[in-house]
């Protein structure tokens, strides 16, 4: 009979770590959670310092059966879900449950590892440790928190509004980002400027040409409004003699960028891979629990892979700055290993994300992976060992072009040591990304002008949140934690009130007209800078400096005095629908677009007495050969917007985007 029992929270990570213990351990999944408030009433009695009322979760039941029986017979049991505060909880729900109902001498004890190797493994159970109550706590409040808001707000919006909608503390924050951006964007009115370039040549044959851009005029920064301004410039500097006017030289260290933390690696796999921050930590998280590599078993690939800090241990940055040294030479490892600084708030207790092991590079390992595993593991593995690299070394030329008392300016960049770069490519300043090489110029010298460029452009709006620059913003604002932002995304697109289409993140009527009503009536829940305060609470209460039942009260009191109040004074605000040209084809009367739970509709304006209702066409034709139907918007019980033909289910045809079906004009 084995002596312990080690709860970890899926199967995979038994798969992982049964190969790592003795035959003295068993090791058993808790399938996630396993207590919650109820589910069909708000479960806090809020009279009493906000005391929760725990359940075990109905679909967990006979697992949990399952996990006490098998406490009974060990002596010791080793709580080991994820190290941060859910994991926590997870353990002291466990701890709860084993107590309660299984034998009460049985040791438990809590045990935790950032990555699932057999050091890690081995290292926890020799220094077990006990559950973090403050840690428990700060879960426990935000649970709390979020539970007051949605069931104290959500009915509101039934009533006011219509039945089946939610709102949800920070998810409403996250909305009301992206209702201000489009705001900004509807609002924006672009100014017209004008560049002016000069296409240049040295005066000897076969020599490279290159096109420096007006920066001064008369001694003054160059502003030209319109095109009668750039026309007189291009008539005043057209004949002119243009010769070298200065060079200067420098050399640039291009500093490597961190490994990842959460919110860095949603952002590149957003925008390099193309996956939406909830499959990244999807797939994050089976690289994390572990992947089979054939004879070596289930193999953890990654560390941790929800955290907001850059530390490295030693022995994996020693292991980093061996493997440099062997595929790209000495001169690719730093003399000093690199310390990257973390935000301020950051949890120090946990590494970067990073592979677990050297000798598993992606090539060595990729017919083992799926091509999002892989393709996720390269990123992480690249990012990591470029982190651990030297910085590349450019060389920056600078060169002045005078013609009459106007000059033009043009700068080169060419790459001297590659450093980093060799690894993992650059992700801000596009024009890098390749050598900008000028032809050799000495000062004096004179050049032929082959053609002025006047360049007509109008300022841009604010650029439409994708899901890696919201994930950006909530960081940087503070809202959230690197656990949150791929659910916050998720469930406001679910609920409707934010839609994605090519990308771009942009509210619906729906979402649009909630956030006003949660605006002007909920300053503080939709307050950026109150909800990060929130966020710093939370995070003094894990550390020990705060009790949670005061931030709840700090935050209850104010609440409910809101919400007394908009109950009293506010009056029914339904979305109203928008009017169409269109007849209703049973009754005559005009049909209207509703937004209902999966986005909007066309219904007669004679409901309730007519109930006729259809999807919005979009009058692209379903290009399935023979079909005579039309593409309509519709949304799926996961929220997500899709296309499907208007002659379902005889025509199956979906797409997630008509791009590739109707030209689709560039952005100015």
């Amino acid at each position: 009979m084995a002596k312990s029992l080690i709860i970890v929270e899926s199967p995979t990570k038994v798969k992982s770590i049964s190969k790592f213990v003795g035959k003295n351990y068993v090791v058993k999944a808790s399938m996630g959670h396993v207590r919650d408030l109820p589910q069909r009433r708000i479960g806090v009695d809020i009279e009493h310092d906000f005391k929760p009322e725990y359940v075990v979760i109905q679909k967990n039941k006979p697992n949990v059966t399952a996990l006490q029986k098998a406490a009974k017979n060990v002596e010791t049991v080793y709580l080991a879900p994820d190290p941060d505060r859910e994991g926590e909880a997870i353990a002291w729900h466990l701890a709860e449950l084993i107590n309660k109902d299984a034998n009460k001498h049985a040791k438990i004890w809590r045990i935790s590892f950032n990555e699932i190797t057999k050091t890690a493994v081995d290292e926890a159970l020799k220094k077990p440790g006990r559950i973090d109550y403050n840690k428990v706590d700060s879960q426990q409040a935000r649970r709390i928190l979020d539970r007051i808001v949605g069931y104290k707000l959500s009915p509101l919006l039934w009533q006011k509004v219509r039945k089946g909608l939610s709102a949800g503390r920070v998810q409403s924050v996250a909305v009301r980002l992206i209702c201000e951006r489009q705001e900004e964007i509807d609002n924006f009115k672009p100014v017209e400027y004008w560049s002016l370039g000069a296409r240049l040549r040295p005066d000897t044959e076969g020599k490279k040409e290159f096109i420096a851009y007006l920066e001064k005029v008369d001694g003054k920064k160059v502003e030209v409004s319109n095109k009668s301004e750039a026309d007189a410039l291009v008539a005043r500097l057209n004949n002119e003699k243009y010769f070298v006017e200065s060079i200067e030289k420098k050399e640039k260290n291009r500093n490597p960028y961190p490994p990842f933390t959460t919110s860095l690696l949603q952002q590149a796999s957003i925008n390099k891979l193309g996956f939406s921050a909830q499959r990244t930590m999807m797939i994050a998280q089976q690289l994390y629990e572990g992947v089979e590599l054939g004879s070596e078993g289930s193999v953890g690939l990654i560390t941790y892979m929800r955290t907001d800090s850059f530390r490295i241990a030693d022995e994996a940055q020693n292991a980093a700055r061996k493997y440099i040294e062997e595929k790209y030479g000495k001169d690719y490892v730093p003399v000093v290993p690199p310390k990257y600084k973390s935000k301020k708030r950051a949890q120090e207790a946990h590494e970067a994300i990073r592979p677990t092991y050297m000798d598993h590079p992606p090539e060595k390992i990729k017919d083992f992976l799926t091509p999002e595993q892989l393709k996720l593991y390269t990123l992480i593995w690249n990012r990591f060992l470029a982190s651990q690299m030297e910085s590349a070394k450019l060389a920056v030329t600078t060169i002045l072009v005078k013609a009459d008392n106007a000059i033009f300016k043009v700068t080169g960049t060419e790459v001297m040591f590659q450093g980093f770069l060799a690894v993992y490519g650059d992700e801000e300043d596009e024009e890098e990304k390749e050598d900008k090489i000028l032809p050799p110029l000495t000062k004096g010298e004179l050049l032929k002008l082959l053609e002025l460029l006047p360049e007509q452009h109008f300022t841009k709006p604010p650029a439409y949140y994708t899901e890696a620059t919201l994930v950006k913003a909530l960081e940087e604002q503070g809202i959230g934690r690197p656990s949150t932002y791929a659910p916050i995304i998720f469930t406001i697109i679910k609920r409707g009130y934010i839609a994605k289409e090519q990308k771009r993140l942009y509210p619906t009527d729906l979402g649009k007209h909630i956030n006003a009503i949660l605006v002007e009536r909920f300053g503080n829940i939709m307050d950026i800078k109150f909800t990060a305060r929130m966020e710093d609470e939370l995070d003094e209460v894990e550390q020990g400096r705060l009790s949670w039942t005061k931030v709840l009260n700090e935050f209850y009191v104010p609440f409910i005095k809101d919400l007394d109040k908009a109950q009293t004074e506010m009056e029914r605000m339904p979305l109203k629908p928008i009017e169409t040209d269109r007849d209703c084809p049973k009754c005559g009367k005009k049909l209207v677009i509703r937004t209902g739970r999966f986005g909007q509709f066309l219904a007669c304006s004679g409901f309730p007495e007519c109930k006729h209702t259809e999807s919005i066409s979009t009058d692209v034709k379903c290009p399935t050969p023979d079909c005579g139907g039309v593409l309509v918007q519709r949304r799926s019980g996961k929220g997500r917007m899709f296309y499907g033909c208007s002659n379902y289910p005889k025509c199956t045809f979906t797409t997630n985007s008509l791009k590739k079906l109707v030209p689709v004009e560039e952005e100015s």
